[in-house]
């Protein structure tokens, strides 16, 4: 009886223990199961998902920077280019603000570190911010040695302008994202402005770039731009603009001179300038370019454009003689006066001593009409079509009925404006011989097509008027030295606000060189001097004589006169 009872406890006894390893082996294979299902559902079930998830947290698309076209002048001498820099940027969500080497990043950058660790924390909910834009690869190579979590650079292109105030006005600036802002770099930004590109890349988990996988999309440079600037000329002009404007303390002044077989301007500048390279030091006053945006009246230097009006109506030739006693003319309240009394003088002394009434009675003769019509024809009062920004048209009247005194001022170019580009169009038409070619601040690669507005009989009658000027009249302070040269002085009021200002004057001169056979027109302003001089014979005229004597023997025209002989001034004849 013991024996039976003893055999059921022990039986009884071994069943828990045969219970629970058969639990744990089960709980064990349902583990296993799931754990084999689970492969097996990573590894072929989910298999693309997964890498497509895997593939966008260590695969970027990253964006290829384009460079902006350069520009050059004529020659090919860069005026603005981009070159490659760094730019350090952060991920804030990365960044410990903490981070003691943020010190040392602070100083390499040259930005204060208070300020970067305040940005850090301020932004921190963000992924990017820029930290110190277009740096060079040198400094940016050594923040990243510093290998701080969150701190990245990338590529980028600056703007740098070679030729810096010289060429400001004309080039104009780009901003810090190479947009164009001022002058020929807004004019022409989609034709400068690249197309940026795109690759593929592999990124490690600290966003380091680890391989380049493929290229989406190639970037595209922007497309080079060619001036008609000869930077020769343009130093040339700018160096001697600057000198009469300092020499005479005037407020500033503007140059322009034009090709008058193409209409091309190789050289503009305006003082007071601006260096594009240092944008701390740019001021908006000091940005307009002058020779286009800023209108004067032309005074005197109308007179030729006047007398080639009544020229080509044919009631007049260079000796008709016309009397000019007794030195002034009335017109009500006005009065119109010359320096003295001249008498009776021919149409080439009228220019050649710039006489008010002489060529007021020709204007009141000929009529309004027909000076007003050769201006037109000639340009004045219209675009100049170089479609420059902030380009200015003037203002040329057209009263239904003429007046003898707007007669009498239009002659003489009041009661009008221009600027000085425009001012330039009109003499280089007397240049060429009376064709109008559109003015470019591009390289012609073609000859251009003019269109004739003055007959070659005019002109050159014209062209002795003007070389009598400086041979013997108000401009001979405006001979070049070894060329023949003829052009025209003007000395105006300024306008001010509250209307013509008694002792503030623009001192112009406009001529041409070599006389018998021009090569280039050149137009000098200098505003309100005031060193004692403030006449254009006297300001304006010495500044044309040194740029024209100069920017001929650069451009190889054989000089026409030889100096120092016994018996004077000799012509050679010819011009190279």
């Amino acid at each position: 009886m013991k024996g039976k009872q003893s055999a059921s406890q022990s039986h009884l006894t071994a069943l828990p223990g045969a219970w629970r390893h058969g639990a744990v082996l089960a709980v064990f294979l349902a583990v296993a199961g799931v754990i084999g299902w689970r492969l097996v559902d990573l590894h072929v079930v989910d298999q693309a998902f997964l890498r497509e998830q895997g593939d966008v947290r260590t695969i970027r698309i990253e964006t290829i920077d384009a460079h902006r076209g350069m520009i050059t002048d004529r020659h090919g001498e860069s005026l603005a280019v981009s070159t490659p820099v760094q730019t350090v940027w952060a991920n804030p969500s990365e960044v410990d603000p903490s981070d003691p080497r943020l010190e040392t990043a602070a100083r390499f950058l040259g930005v204060s570190e208070a300020s970067l660790r305040s940005r850090l924390t301020r932004y921190g909910h963000r992924e990017f911010i820029y930290v110190k834009r277009k740096i060079s690869p040198s400094v940016a190579r050594s923040v990243m040695d510093l290998e701080i979590p969150g701190l990245y650079s990338r590529l980028e292109y600056r703007r740098y302008y070679p030729a810096g105030e010289v060429t400001a006005h004309v080039v104009g600036f780009s901003s810090i994202d190479e947009e164009g802002q001022e002058g020929l770099e807004l004019a022409y930004d989609e034709w400068l402005s690249g197309e940026g590109g795109a690759k593929r890349v592999l990124k490690d988990n600290l966003g380091r770039v680890i391989k380049d996988l493929s290229l989406i999309r190639t970037a595209k440079p922007g497309k080079e731009l060619t001036l008609s600037l000869d930077l020769r000329l343009q130093y040339l002009a700018y160096r001697e603009l600057k000198a009469a404007v300092n020499a005479h303390n005037a407020r500033g002044g503007t140059l322009v001179m034009l090709d008058v077989d193409t209409g091309e301007v190789l050289a503009m500048v305006n003082q007071q300038s601006y260096n594009p390279n240092d944008r701390g030091q740019i001021s908006p006053e000091r940005m307009r370019n002058k020779a286009i945006t800023d209108l004067f009246e032309p005074g005197s230097t109308m007179k030729p454009v006047a007398m080639a009006a009544a020229l080509e109506t044919g009631k007049y030739n260079p000796q008709t003689r016309i009397d000019t006693s007794p030195g002034y003319r009335r017109f009500g309240r006005f009065t119109i006066r010359d320096h003295r009394n001249y008498g009776v003088v021919t149409l080439s002394e009228i220019i050649s001593k710039s006489s008010n009434v002489g060529i007021s009675k020709i204007a009141n003769d000929v009529g309004g009409d027909v000076i007003r019509d050769l201006y037109a024809r000639m340009g004045l009062g219209q675009p100049t079509g170089v479609a420059f920004p902030g380009e200015a048209v003037g203002v040329l009247p057209a009263p239904p009925r003429w007046r003898p005194v707007e007669e009498a001022t239009l002659s003489y170019g009041y009661g009008m404006s221009v600027n000085a580009l425009q001012l330039a169009q009109a003499y280089m038409i007397l240049a060429n011989g009376g064709i109008r070619y559109p003015l470019s601040l591009l390289r012609a690669d073609e000859p251009p097509r003019g269109e004739r507005v003055l007959s070659e009989k005019v002109t050159a009658e014209v062209r002795k008027m003007l070389h009598q000027v400086v041979e013997e009249g108000t401009g001979k302070r405006a001979s070049p030295g070894f060329y023949t040269a003829g052009g025209k002085t003007g000395t105006v009021h300024l306008v001010g606000k509250q209307g013509y200002e008694d002792s503030q004057y623009k001192a112009i001169f406009a001529g041409m060189a070599p006389i018998d056979n021009p090569r280039i027109v050149t137009v000098v302003a200098v505003d309100a001097p005031q060193s004692g001089e403030y006449y254009g014979g006297e300001v304006a005229a010495p500044v044309f004589a040194r740029v024209m004597g100069d920017a001929l023997r650069l451009l190889n025209v054989k000089p026409e006169l030889e100096v120092g002989r016994a018996d004077g001034p000799v012509h050679s004849g010819e011009r190279g």
